[in-house]
């Protein structure tokens, strides 16, 4: 949003990276401030708003965790404890009751410490792969649980051809083949085939049938996006 005008192609790409949210905050700032006062713009957004509705099935629903501290709360026992009472050393030894207490704060201890050890959940990636002409072709959503793919506007692969996935982490010198896509124009990858990570390049290659057949990409680019931190993830 640097004040230029904008062409229909940019207008569009803009008004998609917007509703997927793929914008970082400033820029998200810009377009919601610029869409009372610029029709075409705000013509734009609703017309991805409708066109990413039926997509939403990508992302299953998931609650989001409690907080840090609500969890340790929970996991202790708020009750204050008993007024200690004078009692014999022997008949302090055989308390069950005091066994039964030590028994529980050694247990919510071990709970709070498995709660504070436990890892976050992964961040949730997006990307839109573009064509040559900087248009959204497809929609990339990837986290702890893999990486899923589809189509914005689906097209058949050219006759005797078919589309192969390929994922590009930073450092890498050679990008990993996650598949063919389908004719549906949908596909989901196993994490335990790579790990997303934000940075990766995601494309989308034109093969010879059954894939490349050396492990790397034989055929033309025909879609490239890069993995970023989905905004509120």
């Amino acid at each position: 949003m640097s004040g230029l005008p904008l062409t229909p192609d940019e207008r569009d790409a803009l008004a998609a990276e917007y509703v997927l949210g793929t914008l970082e905050a400033r820029e998200a700032a810009a377009v919601a401030a610029a869409l009372p006062n610029d029709p075409a713009l705000a013509e734009a957004v609703a017309a991805w708003e409708a066109r990413l509705a039926p997509l939403a099935a990508l992302a299953p629903p998931e609650a989001p965790p409690p907080g840090l501290w609500q969890r340790i709360e929970a996991a202790l026992d708020p009750a204050p404890p008993p007024a200690p009472t004078r009692k014999s050393w022997l008949a302090t030894l055989f308390d069950p009751w005091r066994a039964g207490a030590l028994g529980a704060t050694a247990l919510a201890a071990g709970l709070a410490a498995f709660i504070l050890l436990r890892p976050e959940p992964e961040p949730r990636l997006m990307t839109v792969l573009l064509t040559e002409r900087d248009q959204p072709a497809w929609l990339v959503e990837a986290d702890g649980g893999g990486i899923r793919l589809a189509s914005l506007n689906p097209r058949p692969a050219p006759e005797g051809r078919v589309l192969e996935l390929w994922a590009l982490p930073q450092g890498a010198t050679a990008p990993t083949s996650l598949g063919l896509i389908p004719a549906e124009g949908r596909i989901a990858v196993s994490p335990s085939t790579i790990r997303p990570s934000p940075g990766m390049l995601i494309e989308i290659t034109l093969e010879p049938p059954g894939g490349s057949p050396i492990g790397r990409p034989t055929g033309p680019i025909l879609f490239i996006g890069r993995l970023a931190p989905a905004v509120g993830s």
